[in-house]
């Protein structure tokens, strides 16, 4: 008989370890409040406590829908302690589509926080409940003993009132699903990954390899900046989980505006960020019209990070250059939990790859056979190790798919180097094939990039009778610049091979961008 005691494993357990090793560390800082490593794990224990009074069991999916507020990692511990599996949701998601991962991922509880009048996400999230029956509705106020007008709805407040902070963190299997993470839905309906105990918690091991090294290793408290929405896969693994297990003070920021940004990386000295390259951007951008001295930030800055799709090469070399700090890319999805590449701290990097494969993660580009393909030939990007999801929740055949050949199917399309390096070329879905040509955007929006007029750049293909698809660049200019369409077609004429160039400009004075930062290139065709 199995002792599954002995092989329990809760990815919690990461709070309650450096809640013994330092418990009076601080763990989360917002909004100039503190809560310690045994404020943080003292709270989830009353979470956990009160969902189980409330009868939700081991094993069953409760809903967390918060923005980057100390409610959010409270709730998450608490609901993993409680042997319960954390469906983290989109805080700009409508009624509509809550209901649809409520019922999806059949959640039996929603933790939401209430929000403000622009947002109110507790009267949002209050209305899918109700549609698909989802009766256990948790609002988590702005003050924990606040109340809420929400009918028929009860107060996290409540639900940890009177509770002991003393809870043993339930027993789980390595192979236990932890976080059920939802996709962007691109391709369709948002489809649920689901992660088990073993792939988050050696996903955040990793992550904690490969950037504390980079801080004080330990010795003293580094500090993290949390800007990404801790919805996100890269935010929960690669900082909040990787930073628990690294005993760091996680400084949260509800949402990425960068003067704030600005100030809190020189206020709490922050020296370790994640963002996404529109995020590297905008920081430059809004740092060079503000006269901002990086001097304060770099004294304390020590390791950045980029993910959600490539750098653009200007960018990180000009990031790099005014903030003196190192630029580490990576590559994952959320159903990688989410790292599987990353350039590494002790090796150089290579610009324009997301580096190497990380520890017991193999990676191949393969061909439309599923042959693997040789050095430098552009494939489709499979994954296999300990960090690839156990599958898509209560979706076989889509998991089937995914997993063809023991190998997770990326849709990405990448090639590798002979030290193993990867370089992604752009998703499957969007390759233009114009006149029987393949056109990949992310080539042409990283050339584009490099124009001294052009400040955000994002390419793809449109109906054309002729040739099927036609090439199509939408621009934001540079401020100060009045770049027009006959010189920037000139100009792609001189870096582009003829049937590479776009022959449709569309200037924008902005693109649009996801909560997580990316360009939502599917909003654009839609409007194109």
């Amino acid at each position: 008989m199995i002792n599954h005691h002995a092989t329990s494993l809760n990815l919690a357990s990461i709070l309650d370890q450096q809640a013994r090793l330092t418990p009076d560390w601080v763990a989360v800082t917002c909004s100039g409040v503190n809560y310690t490593y045994a404020q943080l794990a003292a709270y989830s224990s009353q979470v956990a406590l009160g969902l189980q009074a409330m009868g939700i069991r081991p094993g069953e999916h409760v809903a967390l829908s918060c923005p980057n507020i100390p409610w959010f990692p409270i709730a998450y511990y608490g609901i993993l302690k409680a042997g319960s599996v954390v469906v983290p949701l989109n805080v700009l998601l409508k009624p509509r589509e809550i209901a649809y991962h409520l019922k999806d991922s059949e959640s039996q509880a929603i933790i939401v926080f209430e929000g403000t009048s622009e947002l109110p996400m507790a009267a949002m999230a209050r209305s899918a409940c109700d549609e698909v029956g989802c009766e256990r509705f948790i609002v988590a106020t702005r003050e924990a003993a606040g109340a809420t007008s929400i009918t028929g709805a009860t107060t996290l407040g409540a639900v940890m009132a009177g509770r002991s902070s003393q809870f043993e963190t339930r027993s789980r299997r390595p192979d236990d699903t932890a976080v059920i993470l939802y996709t962007s839905g691109t391709t369709g309906h948002p489809k649920g990954a689901e992660l088990t105990h073993m792939n988050m918690l050696l996903n955040a091991m990793a992550s904690r390899d490969m950037f504390v090294p980079a801080m004080t290793g330990g010795v003293s408290q580094d500090t993290a900046l949390i800007t990404l929405p801790l919805f996100h896969s890269t935010a929960q693994t690669c900082q909040m989980n990787c930073g628990v297990l690294g005993g760091m003070r996680l400084v949260l920021l509800p949402r990425f505006e960068p003067a704030a940004v600005i100030d809190t990386m020189q206020r709490e000295q922050v020296g370790f960020w994640i963002g996404v390259p529109t995020m590297y951007w905008t920081l430059l951008q809004f740092a060079a019209s503000n006269n901002v001295d990086p001097s304060g930030i770099a004294k304390h800055l020590r390791l950045c990070v980029s993910g959600g799709g490539p750098m653009p090469g200007d960018v990180m070399r000009r990031f790099e250059a005014t903030f003196g700090v190192r630029i580490l890319e990576g590559y994952g999805l959320s159903e990688t939990s989410p790292v599987a590449a990353f350039n590494q701290l002790h090796r150089v990097s290579k610009p324009g790859t997301v580096g190497q494969p990380i520890l017991g993660v193999d990676i191949r580009c393969v061909d439309a056979q599923e042959r693997f393909v040789g050095t430098g030939e552009r494939g489709e990007i499979v994954i296999r190790g300990p960090n690839i999801m156990k599958g898509y929740y209560n979706r076989p055949e889509a998991t089937a798919e995914a997993m063809r050949g023991g190998w997770f199917h990326t849709g990405d399309v990448g090639t590798l180097d002979q030290e193993g390096y990867l370089t992604i070329v752009d998703r499957t879905k969007d390759m233009i094939i114009r006149g029987g040509f393949n056109v990949y955007p992310r080539e042409i929006e990283e050339v584009l990039m490099t124009h001294p007029g052009i400040a955000l750049a994002a390419v793809l293909g449109v109906p054309d009778e002729r040739l099927g698809e036609e090439v199509k660049a939408f621009v934001v200019r540079r401020a100060g610049t009045n770049l027009t369409e006959t010189e920037l077609l000139v100009w792609c004429r001189e870096q582009f091979a003829a049937y590479k160039y776009p022959r449709v400009i569309e200037f924008r004075e902005s693109l649009p961008i996801s909560a997580t930062g990316k360009i939502l290139k599917r909003e654009l065709r839609i409007t194109s």
